[in-house]
């Protein structure tokens, strides 16, 4: 295959991507940035546990600078006894000894801080592990005591209590209930290793401001907020039910309105406050909310006073469809404008299959299904996947705002749906009764080496079973090689950099299954997701940049064609 980068171009012509060379683009650095996700766990192991820990993140953060990324994510690295991935929280202000000790974290900002990169890390707000001081304290304390007010334990319903307190569903499978020996029921929106906290008590307010506080002092630039429209709770008795509880997958906005434990009105309460926390800082430190809500909601929760961001959940469900994509892009810009932001856009997680392996199953396929075949019916088309996951890399990292990359997708990695069933971590296995297998397979530890142990990730095994051949997909395997994932998003956002700073947006003629659009006055994307190649035209004064795909010749003299599942950016120059 040949390069599809053009590599003179750099959106101010000088080829060396010079026009905003910058990581720091000013006070609103995070409006147009791009941040890398780390999933702790699976990123890199120094000490050969086979779990990932903060000194492999630093030994290898040279790969996100490389990369062209400004900041990184960390999920949670907190003490923990990992029941959910380390969002089951059991000290907010230590680091777990599996990923080290707060030096080892001190080292990392600094190394990040070297390389340009600011640090974001995971708060964990709506819910805490059962093994926290607070929730031991709970259960050994009287019902209604001050202890027990930290969280919602409530009289169950029914003779004797022995039914749930209501008919609310957790996440992962199974009553959001669960019973202690005294006879009173504690809510847990997730597993039962991680009961929710009570929003509406003093001390659990103190204590996040205080957290907060804890972790800006030591030199975060900002927090990614877990679960934020879950905090605040309708906990008027008799509590209401759900009728029929809310079972979507995780991100999805909650079904009906007034939903009692779902994006309520009093959960910007909380926000407001934590605002004038952040911007007491210099210069301001910021938030992004992971708040799985409608798109008419979800604006609220970046009002001027309260988070600076929110994830777009809506693009990365959006099916392979140009008409699809026009809706989701303009409601996600009209409703971030609204309230004087910019939309995120993000492609895959650390909660979803990953994208290229979405993209090659026939739309409508039920994931979860799918996952329980191990990934074979319907067996996906990995080479259509991978067509259009490059393409939507240059089709989001043109759009106005915030790019969240998870990790390994700039390496085009897919979903691991084989695991063997031993070797699950995730609890919705178990909660559901060996029904939902889980989001493991996107956790996968990532491949470094070609070869080696673990294929580079540590010197030990990893946690999760690496398939055989990760190493073709690794760092080292597609370094320098024209046609490889990480070249194509090294240059991406290498040429990204020469258009930043023009947040303005226009969309462009375009053939039905076609989008094509300008950001800012220089870069214009044009992504075919029709079947078939359409001519591509250039316009007067404009050039070619960069192609997720090779362009094919077309019949007349000098044309070319945009092949099917291809984006291509182009720079418009004067004439």
């Amino acid at each position: 295959m040949t390069q599809y980068a053009f590599p003179d171009g750099n959106g101010n012509g000088d080829g060396d991507g010079s026009g905003d060379s910058e990581r720091d683009h000013g006070r609103d650095w995070w409006r147009e940035s791009v941040v890398y996700q780390i999933y702790v766990p699976s990123f890199a192991d120094a000490d050969g546990d086979g779990m990932g820990d903060l000194r492999g993140i630093t030994d290898r953060l040279g790969h996100v600078a490389e990369l062209g990324a400004d900041a990184v994510w960390l999920t949670p690295f907190y003490r923990s006894p990992l029941a959910d991935g380390g969002y089951d929280v059991a000290d907010y202000r230590d680091v777990d000894p599996r990923h080290g000790t707060l030096d080892d974290f001190r080292a990392l900002l600094g190394r990040a801080r070297a390389l340009g990169l600011r640090t974001i890390v995971d708060i964990v707000p709506n819910h805490c592990s059962d093994q926290h001081p607070w929730f031991a304290e709970a259960l050994a304390s009287e019902p209604g005591s001050a202890a027990r007010d930290r969280f919602v334990f409530r009289e169950g319903r029914g003779p004797d209590g022995a039914e749930p307190p209501a008919d609310w569903q957790s996440k992962f499978g199974g009553p959001a209930w669960t019973r202690v020996p005294d006879g009173q029921w504690y809510m847990h929106i997730f597993a039962s290793e991680q009961p929710d906290l009570n929003w509406e008590n003093p001390d659990v307010t103190a204590e996040f401001e205080s957290i907060l506080r804890f972790w800006l002092d030591l030199g975060v630039d900002g927090f990614r907020i877990d679960v934020a429209h879950g905090l605040r709770k309708d906990l008027t008795a008799p509590l209401r039910d759900t009728r029929g509880g809310d079972t979507a997958p995780l991100n999805s906005p909650p079904s009906g309105e007034n939903h009692p434990f779902w994006d309520r009105d009093e959960v910007h309460d909380i926000y407001r406050v934590w605002r004038k926390i952040t911007d007491s800082y210099a210069p301001p430190r910021i938030m992004v909310a992971e708040a799985g809500v409608s798109a008419a909601r979800l604006p609220l929760y970046t009002r001027p006073d309260e988070l600076h961001q929110a994830f777009n959940f809506f693009h990365l469900r959006c099916p392979w469809d140009a008409g699809s994509f026009r809706d989701v892009i303009d409601t996600s810009l009209t409703g971030a404008a609204s309230a004087g932001a910019l939309p995120t856009w993000v492609l895959s997680n650390h909660d979803v299959v990953r994208h290229r392996s979405r993209y090659g199953l026939p739309e409508g396929t039920d994931l979860r299904a799918w996952l329980r075949t191990d990934g074979r019916d319907p067996e996906p088309d990995d080479a259509l996947g991978g067509r259009r996951a490059r393409a939507a890399a240059l089709l989001t990292l043109a759009l106005p705002g915030t790019t969240y990359l998870y990790q390994g997708e700039e390496l085009g990695l897919p979903e691991i749906a084989g695991l063997p069933a031993d070797a699950l971590r995730d609890p919705m296995w178990e909660r559901t009764g060996h029904r939902v297998k889980g989001r493991d397979g996107c956790r996968v530890p990532l491949p470094w080496t070609t070869a080696g142990s673990s294929y580079g990730f540590g010197p030990g095994g990893s946690w999760l079973p690496q398939p055989d051949g990760w190493g073709a997909w690794s760092v080292e395997a597609q370094s320098g090689r024209p046609d490889s994932f990480l070249e194509l998003y090294r240059t991406a956002l290498s040429l990204r950099r020469g258009f930043l700073g023009d947040e303005s947006f226009a969309w462009l003629p375009s053939a039905p299954d076609e989008l094509a659009f300008r950001k800012g006055a220089g870069l214009v994307c044009r992504v075919n997701l029709s079947d078939a190649p359409l001519p591509l035209t250039l316009p007067v004064g404009a050039r070619l940049l960069l192609a997720s795909g090779e362009l094919t010749a077309g019949a007349e003299p000098d044309s070319t064609l945009l092949p099917p599942d291809t984006a291509v950016w182009l720079e418009m120059r004067e004439v």
